[in-house]
């Protein structure tokens, strides 16, 4: 079986990666000629755990290609995925130029039956722009070449990307025939055979259902960085709140960590994206709205708890441990920190950050105005603060002793409560958390 993917960014490299190693042949296209090249080198352009690995494997066993020709890539192809950037525009809703573009592109040089998939996150009511797209440059072709399109959208966490496309919870396919339908069971059966299931649904249903998962893990997000900041003012601990909750199977334990705010690629973009269709439909989603507002505010609540303390930081120093916004990924996307370090700089303040893989990528949106310590102590040499962002586990567990000695103040804001606080005043450390 061969398989063609457009776009080696994140969710099409990890896809067209996976879908080789079961034995599928897939040419992965690009029009980014140093990202091919760099690929063909075994340079992978993302940090994901166990990618570069599985890419090297796949490609020395000559079932994975990188090429920039949309065209040869779709000789003989049973499938095309559609995995390219659709950014926010300027009022938050979708854009979905590239996405288009690739479809007319699809449309101008397809000379056999193929199902067009849209994998990267698209609104409600894109697979029937996309097969309209592919439908004209036919026509302008002035050929009659039967397609079908389908909606495949990814779920897979940042940093454990690998696993989930391997070992997924569900697999959510829109189709609109039964010819389609075939493909795309032959294509992921290898995946099912442990029992996760695919569910096939119409189109606009597979494309709803991304935006509203991702908003429902957003809102859970948001809902408990609310709970936290009561928790402050009435003197409860988020953390015993949500073990608490946790315990409920109407709830669960997952999503409900109190921090700094969600980041990435997926959530404030597709809150954003669902919160515009709805306008277009003139409905308000009035719960994401809020959502959204919450998760704004709450990037700051650590910069409020740092000028609180200090009164004035100007000429303050303050060590940062994590830029990127989770843990096992480079994404700097809508990261707190960026939002924490800018508000801190713009109050005269110096910050000096360590972050063991997003510091080139940090480098691109701070430049120079912060410091990029070698490791996580280097970055608190004549710090009057420890301000933790991003919960990497080589931080979990500090060595208390040399902080002191580098540190010109023993205080620490834990953004995401991976600390004990009795033991951090055990160790003479002032402690600010998260709704604790």
């Amino acid at each position: 079986m061969k398989i063609s993917i457009i776009g080696t960014g994140y969710v099409g490299l990890v896809t067209g990666t996976c879908f080789s190693d079961t034995g599928v042949n897939v040419t992965c296209v690009d029009i980014d000629e140093k990202k091919i090249e760099n690929l063909k080198n075994g340079i992978i352009p993302i940090y994901e755990p166990g990618l570069d690995r599985m890419v090297l494997a796949n490609v020395e066993k000559e079932r994975l290609q990188f090429t920039t020709s949309l065209k040869e890539s779709l000789e003989q192809a049973e499938a095309v995925f559609i995995a390219v950037g659709t950014p926010p525009g300027e009022d938050g809703s979708a854009d979905l130029s590239h996405v288009l573009a690739v479809a007319r592109e699809i449309g101008k040089h397809i000379t056999q039956h193929i199902v067009v998939v849209t994998k990267s996150t698209v609104p409600i009511g894109t697979a029937k722009k996309v097969k309209a797209a592919v439908q004209d440059e036919l026509e302008k072709r002035g050929v009659e070449i039967d397609f079908d399109v389908a909606s495949n959208p990814e779920f897979l966490k940042e940093g454990n990307a690998v696993e989930d496309f391997l070992k997924p919870d569900r697999i959510v396919v829109g189709i609109e025939s039964e010819k389609a339908e075939k493909i795309m069971q032959k294509l992921y059966k290898p995946f099912t055979l442990n029992g996760h299931p695919i569910l096939f649904m119409d189109i606009p249903s597979a494309e709803m259902t991304k935006y509203a998962a991702n908003a429902m893990l957003a809102t859970k997000i948001s809902f408990m960085n609310d709970i936290a900041n009561l928790c402050e003012i009435v003197g409860a601990d988020v953390s015993n709140v949500r073990r608490g909750i946790g315990s409920d199977t109407r709830i669960g334990n997952k999503f409900i960590y109190a921090g700094a705010g969600y980041g990435g690629s997926c959530f404030p973009k597709d809150v954003k994206a669902i919160i515009k269709t709805a306008q277009q439909y003139n409905y308000r989603l009035r719960l994401l709205e809020s959502v959204e507002d919450v998760n704004n505010d709450q990037k700051m609540v650590i910069v409020s708890k740092i000028l609180k303390h200090f009164g004035n930081v100007k000429g303050k120093t303050f060590g940062m441990w994590g830029l990127s916004f989770k843990p096992q990924t480079d994404d700097m996307r809508e990261a707190p920190s960026v939002v924490i370090a800018n508000a801190l700089i713009k109050e005269g303040a110096k910050v000096k950050a360590y972050d063991p893989v997003a510091a080139e990528e940090a480098h691109k949106i701070l430049g120079d105005t912060i410091e990029y310590g070698k490791d996580q102590y280097d970055a608190l040499i004549d710090t009057d603060a420890l301000i933790l962002i991003t919960e990497w586990p080589e931080f979990r567990i500090p060595n208390y002793k040399v902080m002191e000695k580098l540190m010109n103040e023993k205080v620490i804001f834990d953004g995401r409560n991976i600390y004990d606080p009795v033991e951090l005043k055990e160790n003479g450390f002032t402690y600010y958390g998260i709704g604790r």
